[in-house]
């Protein structure tokens, strides 16, 4: 381990490094109930096999970032990524659970190779600082707005599209429709106390105590435990079957079928070029800055970012490889089934709690390995319970908006349309398309046309073409 992970030079120990990936794991083991809870919108693909392709890509992507980059980093499916994923690329655009798992591994790939290339710069600087800062922002209210849904605190309206649900129990309400809104509430009231006082894995903790809490209150309602489903397998091995069958290597088998998305109202082999190219896109973007802005920010937290001799500024140690990592991690993910695999910013609870070396990631991937083997227990979750970490994840990625320059139109105006699109449309990709195409309008209506990348331009012309050719 010291030739491996030179544990000396860091200034660490397995002890340490230890306790650092128990930290990350327990902080960001969520996912492996938030996950599987959002795919099973789907009705296509169960609970037990995303729990098992989620926590078999974490261990995975987990394994090659602390081996290939030697960082103290973790990685499973992104939260928003996945929402994407779900809501706008399977229920929102007609693609088939496979199909959508070809956009991933497409992801991945682009990534690989701009990653090798050194392509991503371009990419990256393609996009204005405006929409790049906006975009985290965007997606944490796009996933909160699906927690208050997933609580049934909001509900669908017909004369305003959404409300508040009814909490009068001297109306239509029932003790039974409040009760879990109730915990979904008290949940995150709870998440944001135990954040405040540092207790490791506040987000995991929480959703636990609601689960409990669910189950113990169904005394309080009638006819709950009737409708409970106790019949529920307790065979961990049941997961692993309906993996193999429902989920792992469904991207060969039926992901380059698109006859479901061509059966569609004006679906044309036109329109599933255009689509296929901006979404991968899409895909590929928000992947990238999510995983440069968690390892920035987690590396910096830590200490353990180190100077560039020729600029003078301090870079992520080894940013390459944990880059390739990320990348090869989210083909890995399309091929087990789930969406996209990214370094998750949880992992900075670790670094916080000493660790140095990619064997606290050896630690957090060996959590998820064992995890692979508790899915009947992580079947119980209700989606009350899971539905305040959506919400408090909200919460985390909104910050972002104290970098923006809200005094400044020409930033204003392309930061709020990525920001507010997003949730109001229920989809990424069309929240990131709004901050470009505004960008490039103000630029050119203030004759600056100038500062505008090429490769902005390009960008913005295929989502553009997106909306006049396929939505």
């Amino acid at each position: 381990m010291e030739r491996l992970f030179k544990l000396k030079e860091h200034g660490t120990t397995v002890r340490t490094e230890f306790m650092a990936g128990l930290t990350t794991f327990m902080a960001m083991a969520y996912i492996l109930m938030v996950n599987p809870g959002i795919f099973s919108e789907l009705g296509t693909v169960s609970y037990g096999a995303i729990y098992i392709a989620t926590a078999l890509s974490a261990a995975v992507g987990t394994i090659l970032i602390g081996l290939l980059a030697n960082l103290p980093l973790a990685q499973a499916s992104g939260m928003g990524l996945n929402a994407f994923f779900v809501y706008t690329v399977c229920l929102g655009l007609g693609f088939s659970y496979a199909n959508a798992l070809l956009f991933i591994l497409a992801d991945g790939i682009i990534f690989i190779l701009l990653t090798l290339t050194g392509l991503r710069k371009v990419i990256f600087d393609a996009i204005p600082t405006a929409v790049k800062t906006a975009i985290p922002a965007g997606i944490g209210l796009f996933i909160a707005f699906l927690g208050f849904q997933d609580s049934g605190i909001i509900v669908n309206s017909p004369a305003t599209c959404v409300t508040l649900a009814s909490f009068n129990l001297l109306g239509t309400a029932t003790w039974g429709t409040i009760m879990p809104m109730l915990i979904t509430i008290a949940a995150v009231i709870a998440i944001a106390v135990l954040s405040k006082k540092g207790v490791k894995g506040a987000i995991l903790w929480s959703i636990l105590g609601a689960a409990a809490a669910y189950y113990a209150l169904g005394f309080t309602v009638s006819g709950f435990y009737d409708e409970f489903a106790l019949g529920t397998s307790l065979n961990p091995i049941t997961a692993f079957k309906e993996f193999g069958t429902q989920a792992f290597g469904k991207i060969f088998t039926e992901g380059f079928d698109f006859s479901q998305y061509l059966s569609g109202d004006g679906h044309t082999a036109g329109s599933l070029v255009i689509t296929f190219i901006t979404t991968s896109l899409a895909f590929c973007m928000v992947d990238m800055f999510d995983t440069l802005g968690t390892l920035y920010g987690a590396c910096r937290g830590g200490g353990l970012l180190v100077k560039n001799e020729k600029t003078g500024e301090y870079d992520v140690p080894n940013m390459n490889r944990a880059m390739l990592a990320d990348a090869i991690a989210t083909c890995t993910g399309a091929v087990c089934g789930t969406s996209t695999v990214t370094t998750f910013v949880e992992s900075s609870s670790g670094v916080a709690a000493g660790g140095r070396t990619g064997l606290s990631s050896m630690f957090t991937a060996a959590m998820f390995i064992i995890a692979l083997f508790l899915s009947p227990l992580a079947a119980l979750i209700p989606s009350c319970a899971y539905a305040a970490a959506l919400i408090y994840v909200g919460i985390l990625m909104i910050g972002c908006i104290k970098d923006i320059n809200w005094n400044d139109p020409e930033d204003a105006l392309p930061s709020f349309l990525t920001i507010s699109i997003m949730p109001f449309s229920y989809n990424i990709s069309f929240g990131i398309a709004f901050g470009l195409i505004s960008y490039i309008a103000v630029k050119l209506f203030l004759g600056k046309a100038k500062e505008i990348n090429i490769s902005t331009w390009v960008i913005s012309i295929l989502f553009a073409l997106m909306f006049f050719l396929t939505h």
